[in-house]
């Protein structure tokens, strides 16, 4: 075939999405604390890009409510607002909740096994105390039926207010309290598996209800 005469290149779409997720996570595992300085010129030498996809990515940031952005002045890294995180948390268990209800009549059993599988190894990790672990598994757990609903608003709702979210998590999840997240997932299996739809989007939605919020 013949040689295209320019190279396809880099996405540029790709390219800002992980430049937003490794700042999204940065906040979101501590890296940067609350009340931090995020100078632009220093975030894109440390990610080996240039400044555009950081600007757009802390713009995004500022949307979620992860970061404040004074225009002409500084940005820096949100508090954990206990407001901020009680509206963010009712909004992403009412996704949640929504996702159960459309993905429950048509999960598979390989669907079921996927998060058995996952709150085993959830599970395992709250006991070893791994947060990063018990956060990432959870995500697969319930990203489970968040695909199988295929509602991509509802995917982009979850996208922008589960960081702040997760924020108030890493507390729980680093305590005892993070066992009762085991049996609210088997007890949200069991009722996926029945396909009693009201039962599972009413434990779905009170797993996520019941996160601390800031302070907490």
């Amino acid at each position: 075939m013949p040689i295209p005469p320019t190279s396809p290149g880099v996405d540029r779409g790709l390219l800002r999405d992980d430049v937003y997720r490794r700042l999204r996570d940065a906040i979101v595992d501590g890296t940067f604390t609350p009340g931090e300085q995020l100078r632009d010129l220093e975030l894109a030498a440390w990610l080996g890009v240039s400044r555009t996809p950081v600007r757009e990515a802390l713009l995004r940031l500022a949307h979620s409510g992860l970061v404040l952005a004074r225009p002409g002045r500084s940005t820096v890294v949100s508090p954990l607002d206990v407001r901020a995180v009680r509206d963010a948390r009712d909004v992403v268990a009412a996704m949640h909740e929504l996702a159960v209800r459309e993905a429950v009549p048509v999960l598979t059993e390989a669907d079921l096994a996927a998060m058995r599988d996952a709150n085993r190894r959830f599970a395992a990790a709250v006991d070893s105390g791994n947060v990063e672990s018990a956060l990432r598994i959870d995500d697969e757990l319930h990203g489970v039926l968040v695909r199988i609903s295929g509602n991509r608003a509802l995917a982009t709702v979850l996208e922008q207010f589960t960081p702040t979210v997760r924020r108030a998590e890493r507390l729980r999840f680093g305590s005892l309290r993070g066992r009762a997240s085991v049996t609210r997932h088997d007890e949200l299996i069991r009722l996926c598996a029945a396909g009693d739809v009201e039962g599972a989007a009413a434990v779905a939605y009170d797993t996520w209800h019941s996160l601390p919020s800031a302070g907490a």
